[in-house]
């Protein structure tokens, strides 16, 4: 199974369909990004999520504040000037439901997964670092003249267990 392959294809899908939905926009293809030292703009907005199960790994959106707070002003059709909570959580809500389709894709070929909730940050001067076991899938995406990446690694979860059938039980040596 070509891991990397299925994620970038999870991930373009995921993308054309909430920004078509959500914000009513129509998104080009996104670009396989292969530089693994990519640098990490001097400011921007950086949205984390977990995934956990047979699979773990971290779904990332990383953008500038501008493009952050057209993604809030698009989404609650008000207008956001500035980086504050309401963009902050537009930009979480955007993860959530782009790691969210990515996750309910992936599943099909990787088995159960879970989501956790978005992490937001947003500052200057700032480096993030994930200790995963995989490498990332990037992929590059533009809206008119913005450029934002949507990043995802996944590996296998050694210390999973195979979850027990729903009602079964395990033997017990009862004494009456």
């Amino acid at each position: 199974m070509d891991i990397p392959n299925l994620i970038a294809g999870s991930i373009r899908r995921a993308v054309a369909e909430v920004f078509a939905t959500m914000l009513s926009v129509e998104l080009g293809p996104g670009e396989l990004v292969n530089d693994p030292a990519l640098p990490e703009p001097p400011e921007g907005v950086v949205s984390f999520i977990g995934l956990a199960g047979p699979w773990v790994g971290t779904g990332t959106i990383m953008c500038t504040p501008a493009l952050a707070c057209r993604v809030c002003s698009q989404m609650l059709m008000t207008e956001a000037a500035s980086v504050n909570e309401e963009v902050l959580d537009a930009v979480g809500e955007l993860t959530n439901m782009v790691i969210g389709s990515v996750k309910n894709d992936l599943e099909k070929e990787l088995g159960p997964l879970g989501l956790s909730i978005p992490t937001v940050i947003f500052g200057r001067n700032f480096k993030t670092k994930s200790t995963a076991a995989s490498e990332w899938v990037v992929e590059r995406f533009r809206w008119d003249g913005d450029e934002f990446l949507i990043k995802l690694c996944l590996a296998k979860n050694e210390k999973h267990a195979a979850p027990q059938p729903i009602g079964h039980t395990l033997p017990v040596d009862v004494k009456v």
